[in-house]
Order: C-alpha cells, then sequence, then structure tokens
C-alpha cells in the first residue's frame, strides 16, 4: 500500500464499527459501473419475494458454515 493509502486505512480504523460499516460499502459502491435501468427496482421486488417466501416458511434457511462448505467441496477446495 502506498503511505496515503496506509494513513488513510489507519485513520479508518478509528472509526466506530458502523461508520467503518458504511464506509466499507461507499467504498465499494464507487467500484460499481452504471447501474442498468430498472435493476435497482428489481431487486428490490426480487428481496420482497425471498422475504415473503422466508416469512410464510416454504423455503429452508442453511447455516453459513454449511453454505460456505457445499461451495468449498463443489469448487475443489
Amino acid at each position: 500500500m502506498s503511505a496515503s493509502r496506509d494513513e488513510l486505512f489507519r485513520k479508518a480504523l478509528e472509526l466506530d464499527e458502523s461508520d467503518r460499516a458504511a464506509l466499507a460499502g461507499m467504498l465499494i459502491d464507487s467500484l460499481d459501473g452504471d447501474t442498468e435501468e430498472g435493476a435497482e427496482a428489481a431487486w428490490a421486488i426480487e428481496i420482497e419475494r425471498r422475504i415473503a417466501e422466508l416469512d410464510a416458511g416454504t423455503v429452508e434457511t442453511l447455516p453459513w458454515d454449511v453454505v460456505r462448505d457445499g461451495l468449498r467441496r463443489r469448487l475443489g477446495g
């Protein structure tokens, strides 16, 4: 890392957890290209659909460690 980047990182670590998370989100958003028209609305609809499925109990959730281990097996790692 360059000196200025290292300094920014050290300063960012001084932020509380919620501010660090917000900053991380802002940085990630800055890397995204233009969003396709209607994409945000489509994601909002999809999220609502998934929440409704969870609320209705029509889908099964899995713990992260089970998902992670399955992905590792599928990817050969």
